[in-house]
């Protein structure tokens, strides 16, 4: 067993149908959808969305508030380009904006946006991690 994975990120959502139209917005197409969840293909891993409530009941700690915000999840792209249009696209779909895309002290190039629910995603450009032809990502190794 490989013991450093994700295979599933499930995010904890108020209103599963406005998730599903933002998502639907950028271009992303439901693999699996059953009463109360919904399942994306990712490139070797799946993003869950479920009700928050639920999600906290599932947890085993039904009377949790969940929160957000405290992580961030991000997509890579090969240009600062693609990083400006995920970032107009986003916002076209109902994001909020929380920085603008701009060049970063570690030579790079990423903005942030959230989601409906204050799901936080990062969109940049990082010249020292080329992408797989399918956009997934490989560290290099360490000089």
């Amino acid at each position: 067993m490989t013991p450093q994975r994700v295979t599933l990120i499930t995010l904890g959502v108020d209103d599963l149908e406005r998730s599903k139209a933002f998502y639907a917005a950028l271009g992303w197409v439901p693999a699996q959808a059953q009463e109360g969840v919904v399942f994306y293909q990712m490139n070797g891993m799946a993003l869950g969305l479920f009700g928050r409530a639920a999600l906290a009941a599932d947890q085993g700690r039904p009377d949790a508030a969940l929160g957000t915000g405290a992580m961030t999840l991000a997509q890579n792209f090969t240009t600062r380009e693609e990083v400006d249009a995920a970032f107009a696209a986003a916002l076209a779909a109902g994001a909020a904006p929380l920085k603008a895309p701009e060049a970063v002290f570690w030579g790079g190039y990423s903005g942030y946006y959230a989601d409906p629910d204050g799901h936080v995603w990062e969109v940049a450009m990082n010249p020292f991690w080329p992408l797989s032809a399918d956009g997934s990502l490989t560290l290099p190794e360490a000089p």
